[in-house]
């Protein structure tokens, strides 16, 4: 059996920030040549740089990585901004968020006020439902909890076989055992 198994998610956010990019770059392009006969220097080349952190960070890296699942955990990734080690012991049930595609899905990493869920998502198809059994926090959505976890993968289908496979591989808690919660 492999060690991981590696999980695409959708591109629309990726898109999307490509072309707002393109056009913040064109705007600052066209505000240097119209607007100022020798156009100076520093601010040029800083609004380049920032410019390039952003596309390299915010566009670049979530073509680079991956959710993955492995003997015992579900790792989900966005970037390098966003990774949430999640065990399989600390999930109540993961399946299909059918009922979550019906209402408007926020694309990448968010955290409505209000409600429980976060939503780690890259498109608006083949959604998942990650219920946990205690809210966890995360840090990238601004240190709020969250009970479920909603994100995408490409294969749905093949998502939720190869979790229950590895899911069935775990031996059973033996609670009567000495530190029976410490178990992994």
């Amino acid at each position: 059996m492999e060690k991981r198994l590696a999980f695409g998610y959708g591109r629309t956010l990726v898109l999307g920030r490509a072309v707002w990019l393109a056009a913040a770059s064109a705007v600052v392009g066209v505000f240097f040549a119209v607007f100022t006969s020798s156009p100076p220097l520093l601010p040029i080349v800083l609004l380049t740089s920032v410019l390039v952190v952003y596309g390299l960070l915010f566009i670049v890296t979530p073509l680079l990585t991956e959710h993955w699942i492995t003997r015992s955990r579900l790792i989900l990734r966005q970037g390098w901004y966003f990774r949430a080690v999640v065990r399989f012991t600390e999930i109540e049930a993961i399946s299909s968020a059918s009922e979550v595609e019906r209402q408007r899905v926020p694309l990448g990493i968010n955290r409505p006020f209000g409600q429980p869920m976060l939503f780690v998502t890259g498109g608006r198809t083949n959604l998942v439902a990650c219920r946990l059994r205690e809210p966890r926090r995360f840090w990238q959505a601004f240190g709020l909890s969250a009970r479920e976890i909603v994100f995408d993968v490409d294969d749905r289908d093949r998502f939720l076989a190869a979790f229950d496979e590895r899911q069935r591989l775990l031996p059973p808690v033996q609670p009567d055992r000495p530190h029976a919660e410490l178990r992994d």
